[in-house]
């Protein structure tokens, strides 16, 4: 029993030599384990934390699965008729509910001060959607915030756009819808090019040869070979008519490719009405006479309705973060479908499940159950890249870190060099007494074990202290006008925080670990020195 406790005994005699509290090697080699774990422990924490957060405000208000109608090719077509879709995706087992899905861009106006600015509608019969908007308003800087929109022109922005344009709950803003723009660009595009007449002079001129030589006649009909019908048709068609060009100019071209459409058919070629060359030829000379600045005018008269300006009222701001991207505007779906031009209908319908992490196996489920043309996509597949950077910064964090503990146990590798060192007349003594090679290993690699161990348990123990805590430090550098994690980018009061057991007890072991093999080294050294020269102090 004594040859056992032996070394146990001596670890903690070399210790504390002067029978201090602790001596200064044991204080620095424990301080150096003890902030390697703290600092791994607080920003495993923070990190873990951060994910959750925003994960939980993602899934507050964002569809679990995104179901979209596309039948060609990948490209989405508005939903007119969703609610009966809607009513059998609800049926199907897992989904708590399903709604319509609008998200586009408008032009948000205030005092005369513009930006763009993306929105989302929301079914605000849908209490699960208000319900996770309302946990993200910020009550502290924009108290009376509320998700209660109803079916008015009444918005919840985010506290980037409040910051931005020095708006909070009561105030107004002016919202004007992108599809104007689309429409003024295409006007402009329009009315920007030559008139047909010069701009296909060439292929123009070609076809007119073509309708000026003499058409041979059956009986009262006229022939047209299909080679000439071919060198009419065509060019007409694909170079001209099939461009964007004045609607005056493509009546005039639609009304010549009809009289030759109602031609009968030969087998070498067309039979046309007697009368038909020259009808054709009046009808391509019509573009010899179009007024540009009239059909202009015309085309500027005949811009579909464009969507008015509408003015909304700011009845709640949540708290945005640079760390996720989220809607600048939530808004009721009426105001939604007005501003993205879709008079009634929706982009899609928005599936909301009782258990996210399940929107895998359930949108395959919806695949197999909806027609051909359907397409669904998940949060997980949305918020996956950002994600996927959460946890690689999280795994650089702790990659940079690990080196904090792992420089520590190189400093205890010295100091117990040292001591060794230090102690290399007793360590003869011991050994000329008939210590074995491995009692004299385990002296020192007990004490770097108790280092190890008390390091690792104070570290954790601290960093959890700081992690409780978080808030009061953050308000203390506050009071000093410094503050690394502020508010309005990360869009969190406290700094978000999540214990993940696991991986604090990983840390932990492995800093005690580490501290037990730095101390192993020297130990084994020293247990193979020479008795006798360790005697003479050489």
């Amino acid at each position: 029993m004594a040859r056992r406790s032996f070394s146990l005994m001596l670890a903690w005699r070399y210790l504390n030599p002067r029978r201090a509290m602790l001596s200064a090697v044991t204080l620095i080699s424990v301080t150096g384990v003890l902030l390697g774990v703290l600092v791994l422990v607080v920003v495993m924490s923070v990190m873990a934390g951060m994910e959750k957060e925003v994960k939980e405000r993602f899934l507050g208000f964002t569809p679990h699965v995104r179901l979209e109608f596309a039948p060609f090719g990948g490209f989405r077509e508005p939903l007119t008729e969703w609610r009966e879709t809607a009513e059998e995706v609800k049926k199907v087992s897992g989904v708590e509910s399903a709604t319509a899905f609008i998200q586009d861009y408008a032009l948000l106006d205030v005092d005369s001060r513009q930006r763009p600015a993306s929105f989302r509608g929301i079914d605000t019969q849908n209490q699960s959607q208000v319900d996770g908007i309302a946990a993200m308003l910020d009550q502290e800087d924009h108290a009376g915030s509320s998700a209660d929109m109803g079916l008015d022109n009444r918005i919840v922005i985010s506290s980037i756009i409040a910051n931005q344009f020095g708006i909070t709950v009561g105030g107004k803003m002016s919202l004007y819808s992108a599809r104007n723009f689309e429409q003024v660009k295409h006007v402009y595009e329009i009315t920007s090019r030559p008139p047909v007449r010069e701009e296909f002079a060439p292929v123009l001129a070609k076809v007119k040869e073509l309708l000026a030589k003499p058409w041979e006649k059956r009986g009262e009909q006229l022939f047209l070979g299909s080679a000439d019908v071919d060198a009419i048709y065509i060019p007409l068609y694909e170079e001209i008519y099939q461009k964007e060009v004045r609607d005056p100019e493509k009546e005039i071209l639609e009304r010549f490719l009809k009289v030759i459409d109602s031609a009968g058919t030969v087998d070498e070629g067309l039979l046309f009405e007697a009368g038909a060359q020259k009808q054709l030829t009046d009808i391509l000379a019509e573009l010899d006479t179009t007024n540009v600045e009239q059909m202009d005018a015309a085309i500027l008269k005949g811009i579909k309705e464009l969507v008015l300006p509408k003015e909304a009222t700011v009845i709640g701001v949540y708290k945005a973060s640079q760390m996720a991207l989220t809607p600048d505007i939530f808004m009721p779906l009426p105001l939604a479908q007005e501003l993205a031009g879709l008079k009634g209908a929706v982009q899609g319908i928005s599936v909301r499940l009782q258990d996210p992490y399940q929107a895998t196996p359930v949108s395959y489920e919806l695949m197999r159950q909806l027609p051909e043309g359907w397409q669904a996509l998940t949060w997980i597949d949305e918020l996956g890249d950002f994600s996927r950077l959460l946890q690689q910064q999280r795994i650089m964090m702790y990659f940079a870190l690990s080196f904090i503990i792992l420089v520590s146990a190189f400093s205890m590798m010295a100091v117990m060099f040292t001591v060794t060192i230090q102690k290399r007349r007793e360590i003869g003594v011991m050994k000329a007494l008939g210590a074995a090679p491995g009692q004299i290993i385990r002296v020192f690699v007990h004490q770097g074990m108790i280092l190890g161990f008390v390091g690792a348990l104070l570290g954790t123990g601290l960093g959890l202290l700081v992690i409780e805590y978080r808030g009061n430090l953050q308000a203390v550098l506050r009071q000093f006008g410094y503050d690394p994690f502020a508010k309005a980018f990360l869009g969190f009061d406290v700094l978000p925080a999540h214990l993940v057991p696991m991986e604090i007890l990983i840390v932990a072991v492995a800093a005690f670990v580490l501290c037990s093999v730095a101390a192993f080294v020297p130990a084994f050294f020293a247990s193979r020195s020479d008795a006798a020269k360790s005697l003479r102090n050489l």
